[in-house]
């Protein structure tokens, strides 16, 4: 039996971390197809979780495809690709009616170049099993200096793909990707050159997403009257800064903007006294609307609120679950 770890005193949740051991095991073949996962009863007694909350990682790694489970019997690793048999591989190309020319096509170009059907066997389950143990261990990477991107994106990334997720600075990233045997790295393409020079020739594979680049809002703010105030509150410095320069190509002093971290409450207090429209990320609002209510009967008018829901675009969201084996 894997002996499962559980950190009690880790920012990700225990149940994310018990889904994520699972996926590895079940990625390198530790659990192979047909495996019986432990009980919940097993894994609470060894791992000191709640059986419900074992159960509800059960549940999640069903509704991935990855386990099924067997009325009065168990749990159990599903075949993946051509392990399942014909009923799979019937069903899996009617749902993609163009994968048997694609499969079709890549085998015969293997075969050509003098491959035997068991070495593209070989290669073929290779390269998926490898995606899969990249996948158990996701990584997101910033600069120290800017390490504040880097937990925006964490944060939405968590939320939105439902899988732990860990923030290693850029500057620490070789140390880390050399005591793992397989990892994904996501960075935004502001970093993607960095990430891919220590990423290289090492176990993983580097993933760059596309961000949110705040058009709308940018362009309301330039509609304000000459000598309005315009704040800007984020996780992100980088963010206000980008802004910042946007906004002063724009309209050079004709406006004052006014940036503030999201921890940084004075500059926040000021900003909700004066500003006509304040800019702000989902993980910010929460200390904006509080900062504001407390100063509400300070303030003749109250600011506009501009609360930007995603800083990962929708797309780049829909790749990394096609390239995590999430959707």
């Amino acid at each position: 039996m894997i002996d499962f770890q559980i950190q009690a005193d880790n920012d990700i949740p225990a149940s994310k971390q018990l889904y994520s051991q699972i996926r590895l095991a079940i990625a390198s073949r530790k659990f192979p197809p047909g495996h019986r996962l432990p009980s919940t009863r097993q894994l609470a007694m060894q791992t000191g979780l709640h059986r419900n909350t074992i159960s509800k990682v059960y549940r999640q790694l069903e509704d991935t495809g990855l386990v099924e489970a067997q009325a009065g019997s168990g749990i159990y690793v599903r075949s993946q690709g051509n392990e399942g048999g014909s009923n799979l591989k019937s069903l899996t190309f009617d749902k993609y009616p163009n994968a048997s020319n694609i499969v079709k096509s890549s085998l015969d170009e293997l075969l050509s170049q003098g491959s035997s059907l068991n070495e593209a066997r070989e290669m073929l389950l290779s390269e998926i099993d490898w995606r899969y143990r990249c996948s158990a261990r996701v990584l997101v990477t910033a600069p120290f200096h800017d390490i504040g991107i880097g937990k925006l994106m964490t944060k939405e990334l968590e939320q939105a793909l439902n899988i732990a997720v860990e923030l290693v600075p850029i500057e620490e990233l070789n140390e880390v990707i050399n005591q793992i045997s397989a990892g994904t790295i996501i960075t935004s393409r502001y970093f993607i050159k960095e990430a891919e020079e220590i990423a290289v020739l090492k176990p993983v594979r580097v993933i760059p997403i596309d961000t949110y680049d705040y058009a709308q809002e940018l362009q309301l703010l330039n509609t304000l009257p000459k000598g309005s105030y315009c704040g800007f509150v984020s996780l992100s410095s980088g963010v206000l800064r980008a802004a910042e320069l946007i906004i002063h190509g724009w309209r050079g002093n004709d406006i004052v903007f006014m940036p503030a971290i999201h921890t940084e409450i004075d500059k926040i207090n000021a900003i909700v006294r004066v500003a006509r429209i304040i800019v702000c990320d989902r993980f910010s609002f929460d200390i904006l609307k509080d900062v504001l209510q407390k100063n509400r009967e300070d303030i003749i008018r109250p600011p506009e609120i501009i609360c930007i829901e995603n800083y990962i675009v929708i797309n780049s969201i829909n790749l990394l679950k096609r390239e995590l084996g999430l959707g």
